[in-house]
């Protein structure tokens, strides 16, 4: 097995010092030095092209990788990559809800122009799942106000009927995401540097995901942590989170039950509850029933 990486000067003096007491003697033009580690033979390179060469070359390369992961030049480049996507006019969505066993999965996109940075800054704009709800409530209907938005809100019947094998999670997730980035870009047509998506599969699985579907958001750049990185993705989750809770809460006024939201232990004792109360008809209405809760709920029950 042969894997080639390229490292930078930092990298190659950690390796010369690494290699020092295992280097061949052997002088080859135009490189640094080659070494022996147990059955993988390593070749740097003045260019700062490094060759592992053996049965283990791929666990020996991989070690270098993360440290080049690790270097201050990588976080010094990192963070200048972040300010990119921060200090900049940009369309973003984010999703809630598809970790809940109660409630709808809610998508929301964005646009928010450089203009509104310091506005939104100054709201406390950030990740929704680190805003308390009563923050999330007040906060929300200002950045609706000044912002241009779409949201798609997919309830729990609708969810069951097209959840397959086929029509999984992150399908549903990925045919969202597209329909309001679509809407919200072909209709509002804004002015943005780029289109944000937090990274929820790779990009060639998501956009096999919505072949099929007849209008397509392209020209998107996906990243994990969105929501940290760019304030339309962070909208985009408050905005949803917001929508979530009001259809939460329109649920647990409907069955007069406080449900619980995730998908933990106590979510079966109220799941139980509800069965016993309204029948597992209304489970199918009000929760998610490929989520592993569900048979937990029917298999205890005794009817």
């Amino acid at each position: 097995m042969n894997v080639v990486i390229r490292v930078n000067d930092e990298i190659k003096e950690k390796m010369i010092e690494y290699y020092k007491d295992k280097k061949r003697d052997k002088v080859i033009p135009y490189v640094v030095f080659q070494a022996q580690e147990e059955d993988t033979v390593i070749t740097l390179y003045e260019s700062g092209k490094c060759m592992f060469q053996g049965t283990s070359a791929d666990v020996d390369a991989a070690m270098w990788g993360v440290a080049l992961e690790n270097t201050k030049e990588k976080k010094e480049e990192k963070k200048k990559q972040d300010a990119k996507y921060y200090n900049c006019s940009a369309v973003g969505s984010d999703e809630v809800g598809t970790g809940d066993y109660f409630g709808p999965i809610v998508v929301t996109a964005c646009f928010v122009p450089k203009d509104k940075i310091e506005f939104l800054e100054k709201l406390g704009v950030g990740d929704s799942k680190k805003i308390d709800d009563s923050k999330i409530m007040k906060i929300a209907p200002e950045i609706a106000k000044n912002i241009k938005y779409r949201s798609v809100i997919l309830n729990n019947k609708e969810y069951n009927e097209k959840y397959t094998k086929e029509l999984n999670m992150n399908k549903i997730k990925a045919i969202m995401h597209n329909k309001v980035l679509y809407q919200l870009v072909t209709e509002e047509k804004p002015k943005y540097d780029y289109i944000i998506v937090d990274e929820f599969a790779r990009e060639a699985r998501y956009y096999e995901y919505i072949k099929d579907v007849p209008n397509i958001q392209r020209d998107i750049t996906f990243m994990t942590k969105a929501e940290d990185k760019n304030l339309a993705v962070a909208c985009g989750s408050i905005i949803s989170r917001y929508l979530f809770i009001k259809e939460f809460d329109k649920i647990c006024d409907s069955i007069h039950i406080p449900l619980p939201k995730g998908a933990g232990k106590d979510v079966d004792a109220i799941g139980e509850e509800v069965v016993e109360k309204y029948g597992e008809d209304k489970l199918k209405e009000i929760a998610k029933v490929n989520f592993k809760n569900t048979d937990r709920i029917l298999h205890t029950m005794i009817f």
